[in-house]
């Protein structure tokens, strides 16, 4: 297992080894042993879950507070994705930053992003399936939602046909939560 620093403090790639053959793959991309050993924060798992979109589509940006929230291992298990974690930490030299990672199910890709930063993707296939670890339960009182469109993030979505939920639309953007804090 490779581990590298993402340009954001808290956020990592992890890159695990893959094995084809003539059945088709397999990857072991979470062990809680390679975890410890190569520098992650130790990553009790609390909750699992699966999405599943069309080409196009962008969910978030998600995230939670930084001291109660939720800490996340994501992978990509069908299609591709182009992931992205902001840094919405009050207090942070990048706040507002923005990191993006493209993966997809044939490489051993993944990312660990701690609590109090932002996640989102888009799809880049139809039927694009995302695995979620994550360290608590689901708290809907402390999960909040940053506009993935706003201008001020400069993020480059790949492509330009999108769907996004109105939830996640009319969430703030960068400036109005900036001013929250």
């Amino acid at each position: 297992m490779k581990v590298t620093p993402l340009d954001i403090d808290g956020a990592w790639l992890i890159e695990a080894p893959v094995f084809p053959d003539s059945r088709g793959m397999f990857r072991e991309w979470f062990k809680q042993n390679s975890f410890t050993s190569n520098g992650l924060p130790d990553f009790g798992i609390r909750q699992a879950n699966t999405s599943i979109s069309s080409k196009g589509v962008i969910r978030g940006i998600h995230f939670s507070e930084e001291e109660i929230g939720q800490t996340k291992l994501v992978t990509c298990t069908s299609g591709s994705i182009f992931d992205v974690i902001v840094d919405l930490r009050p207090n942070s030299k990048s706040f507002g930053n923005h990191v993006s990672v493209e993966m997809n199910s044939h490489e051993g890709r993944c990312v660990f992003i701690s609590s109090g930063l932002g996640h989102g993707f888009q799809a880049l296939e139809e039927d694009t399936v995302i695995t979620y670890l994550l360290d608590k339960e689901y708290s809907p009182s402390n999960e909040f939602g940053l506009n993935p469109l706003d201008p001020q993030l400069r993020i480059n979505w790949p492509l330009s046909s999108f769907q996004v939920s109105e939830k996640d639309k009319n969430s703030p953007n960068l400036l109005d939560l900036k001013n929250t804090y």
